[in-house]
């Protein structure tokens, strides 16, 4: 009876472990193990060209399912990142939901109507050092963000833009 339990026991282990790596779950506790997911609060756009819309997953690989497509130009919410991913919420037209989309895809411009420009700064913090100034109304690279701070490069300049300086929608200049 014994030996009759341990060979279930091993077969159903057996079979649990092929299911996961036939399903590509395994691939996806491997990468969330592998890269931390940080927590946002910032909206943006997409600057895919894709004429068909930007692809959401429901993860944060281009190995997992679409779901559904954002078009160009939409604004979405990033609630987080993991590596040069992001998982976001669209608050407008086209996929209605949570997934994950190609970081590289989003933009983000700089408010600062009327005024000669905004900071952008070595950290999440207002009183960390100044690394200089961006023109308003300018798009500058999306490189990941962390709470309502977004990371970003503006001619090879790379540092965190404060909520109050972003502009998340693609067609307007948020003044």
């Amino acid at each position: 009876m014994k030996n009759q339990a341990s060979k279930l026991t091993m077969g159903l282990a057996i079979s649990f472990i092929s299911a996961i790596a036939n399903t590509g779950i395994a691939n996806q506790i491997v990468f969330a193990q592998a890269t931390k997911q940080q927590k946002c609060d910032i909206s943006v756009y997409v600057t895919d060209k894709d004429p068909q819309g930007l692809n959401v997953r429901n993860g944060a690989s281009s190995n997992n399912r679409i779901l559904g497509k954002v078009p160009g130009n939409e604004t979405v919410q990033i609630v987080a990142t993991s590596g040069s991913w992001a998982q976001i919420k669209n608050i407008g037209s086209g996929f209605k939901g949570t997934g994950w989309v190609y970081l590289p895809n989003l933009g983000i411009s700089t408010r600062g109507y009327n005024t000669n420009g905004v900071d952008i700064y070595t950290s999440t913090n207002p009183k960390s050092r100044k690394l200089g100034r961006i023109p308003a109304n300018t798009s500058v690279k999306l490189l990941g963000c962390q709470g309502q701070w977004a990371q970003v490069e503006y001619k090879g300049i790379k540092g965190w833009l404060a909520r109050l300086d972003q502009c998340g929608a693609a067609l307007t200049s948020c003044s």
